[in-house]
């Protein structure tokens, strides 16, 4: 919880902001789908691409180098759809494209 500190007469006074919990929003959920990917898959990710809410949860496309080669433009990456449920934990995951770095989308 958040604490202010208010001088009132010479004299520090502490209080207690009430809130509700903030509810999980989309960095949240792309940094949770990144972190439990990278574990899953043991390959790096780039970034993410989409993020959208759902009914349940959150669906989340990230971006994951899986063959680095040299040059960087030809190295393969791929696209992975993962599904989180509201508290960013993860529910299912698959692979939805494949695609050289330097490809222009079709």
């Amino acid at each position: 919880m958040a604490e202010k500190t208010r001088a009132r007469t010479g004299t520090a006074k502490k209080t207690t902001a009430s809130r509700r919990p903030a509810r999980q929003g989309p960095e949240h959920a792309a940094r949770a789908a990144c972190q439990s990917l990278e574990r899953l898959i043991d390959h790096h990710t780039e970034g993410v691409s989409a993020v959208r809410r759902g009914d349940d949860g959150w669906h989340v496309v990230v971006d994951v180098l899986e063959v680095p080669r040299i040059p960087d433009t030809t190295s393969l990456l791929a696209s992975y759809e993962v599904h989180l449920d509201e508290a960013g934990e993860l529910l299912e995951y698959s692979r939805v494209r494949r695609y050289r770095r330097g490809a222009a989308d079709e």
